[in-house]
């Protein structure tokens, strides 16, 4: 049986166990409470159901993996993108996903140059593919004495994890290999070994690095499934008409490409400029509430939009 008509068999018996539960609340007052609470859950159930279904891509039940990259704006831009893996992280917590940092290159003075996480979970991709592009974030900077204003990007880029009987023609002689130390926060092996490793993928100067392993055999296999993944996405995006829009590395990491922007000042709203959905609880946003920009991006799709 299909994962899907699994689920909404298993929510059919338990409406059906409410249903017969309710006919004995006359009886005990007690149960009412009990009822109420398992129709809310299943409430909640058939909303992410509903929310799933429109999830009907090739590779959107794939985990994803998702790279995050600092722009323009210095230290400023590392902050924001450390910011941003941190709002993946705690999305995918509330997911109830696994979420995996295979590489991380530390600011030079704070936040992230740029980082790689694996999410595992059911259609993982399907959602985050809602967030390839770049992200603009205006504050009061927090790193300049004089406080003034700041603004700050990153780039995404989202591409799913792919099954190993997926092919795509990479040849050695395009790939540049380079061996490393890890550094960032991590477990011993960090900065003691050239454990770490760089591919580069030189026709299309894509990059997939690894450092979470001890050994570099590992590291390296993990690079270069995170390099088949990032390129089997941009070629899919070469034949689609949105590629210009959500195709993030391809274009200058600053003003003019951004997809969400994210402001705290001199007013607090977050306004995804593809759908024109907005919000003005920010704090949430950055604390892993970011469902609701999906939603809207995958029904601008359903509707014939870009999705």
């Amino acid at each position: 049986m299909s994962k899907p008509l699994e689920s909404w068999k298993k929510l059919n018996q338990a409406l059906s166990d409410s249903e017969e539960l309710a006919q004995l609340s006359d009886e005990d007052e007690s149960i009412e409470e009990e009822i109420r609470g398992e129709l809310n859950r299943i409430d909640k159930e058939v909303a992410s159901f509903e929310f799933a279904s429109m999830l009907s891509g090739k590779h959107d039940p794939s985990n994803a993996i998702v790279s995050i990259n600092s722009g323009a704006g210095g230290t400023e831009a590392q902050d924001w993108a450390e910011m941003v893996m941190r709002m993946y992280l705690r999305w995918a917590e509330r997911k109830g996903f696994k979420a995996e940092i295979t590489d991380y290159q530390p600011g030079e003075e704070a936040g992230l140059k740029g980082a790689t996480v694996t999410i595992s979970g059911d259609y993982a991709y399907g959602y985050l593919k809602a967030e390839n592009g770049i992200h603009r974030l205006v504050r009061i900077s927090p790193f300049d004495a004089n406080k003034r204003r700041h603004t700050s990007f990153c780039s995404v880029f989202v591409s799913p994890e792919l099954d190993n009987d997926i092919v795509v023609d990479i040849r050695d002689e395009d790939l540049r290999i380079d061996t490393y130390r890890s550094s960032g926060a991590g477990g011993q092996h960090v900065n003691v070994t050239d454990s770490a490793v760089r591919i580069t993928h030189v026709p299309t100067n894509t990059i997939a690095q690894c450092q979470n392993e001890r050994s570099q055999h590992k590291n390296k296999a993990t690079a270069m499934k995170v390099l088949r993944s990032k390129l089997y996405e941009l070629e899919r995006l070469k034949h689609e008409e949105t590629a210009k829009e959500t195709q993030g590395e391809r274009k200058e990491i600053g003003w003019g490409s951004q997809i969400r922007s994210y402001v705290l000042h001199p007013y607090r709203m977050i306004k995804d400029l593809r759908t024109r959905h907005e919000t003005g609880n920010t704090d949430a946003v950055f604390d892993g509430e970011i469902d609701d920009f999906i939603e809207a991006y995958l029904l601008m799709g359903k509707d014939g939009g870009k999705a």
